[in-house]
């Protein structure tokens, strides 16, 4: 179990605060006693907490792909690691660790946000695709590693868990009512809904273009809330 976070600034002009994102990360520490990490630059900050079993020396993240154009915050596990990172060395990647995280980036290198559907495990990541300027958020299909966001008029941000987005200080949670009752029957929310208002429990892509962000659905996640989606 680790804990990953992140903003994203609508203006990229306006930094993140180091501290700030740091505060989200370790409200985290419970979920990764072994490491942390940061990454920022310009409107973009990435941060993770990490409960260190696979290559405990070398699986450092964020993590950056070959040419530093991804970087990636990653909680999981990814079970056809073992298949898929020989087919990626075979295309000319060049393994750095013997993490399945870098596995996710290489094959986002190689297929972009369509990566998700090769995976098979329980996963929760985020990818900041620097030349695309492009941020990728996606969960397993049943939802075992929990990703929430919400959005302000000024940023994204992401984290593992609720009480990470509360301690950034950018919205103050309320209790969503209408997903109350299907919470009691059945213990958790049925719908891409949590029960602090101004949060989700889905996943999706975002993408800046002239200082906005905008979203949708690819067509091969379309009405399936559970299937880690994106959008540009």
């Amino acid at each position: 179990m680790c804990g990953i976070a992140g903003i994203l600034s609508r203006d990229p002009s306006q930094g993140v605060d180091r501290g700030r994102l740091e505060t989200m990360r370790d409200v985290l520490r419970h979920r990764g006693p072994d490491g942390e990490g940061t990454w920022l630059e310009g409107g973009v900050g990435l941060a993770h907490r990490r409960l260190a079993i696979v290559d405990v020396a070398g699986g450092r993240q964020p993590m950056a792909s070959e040419d530093e154009s991804a970087w990636l915050v990653f909680n999981g596990e990814i079970y056809n690691h073992p298949d898929l990172r020989p087919r990626l060395e075979a295309r000319g990647h060049v393994y750095r660790t013997h993490c399945d995280a870098e596995t996710i980036l290489h094959l986002y290198e190689e297929e972009e946000e369509r990566c998700v559907e090769r995976l098979r495990g329980m996963f929760a990541f985020a990818i900041w695709d620097r030349r695309r300027r492009r941020l990728l958020l996606a969960r397993d299909r049943l939802g075992i590693k929990p990703l929430y966001y919400a959005v302000t008029d000024h940023e994204l941000i992401f984290a593992s868990e609720i009480k990470a987005i509360t301690a950034s200080g950018a919205l103050v949670p309320r209790l969503n009512e209408t997903v109350l009752p299907e919470f009691l029957a059945s213990g958790f929310g049925l719908r891409a809904r949590s029960r602090a208002s101004g949060s989700t429990g889905t996943c999706r892509r975002w993408a800046r273009a002239r200082a906005a962000l905008s979203r949708r659905r690819p067509a091969s996640c379309a009405g399936a809330s559970r299937m880690p989606c994106a959008a540009t």
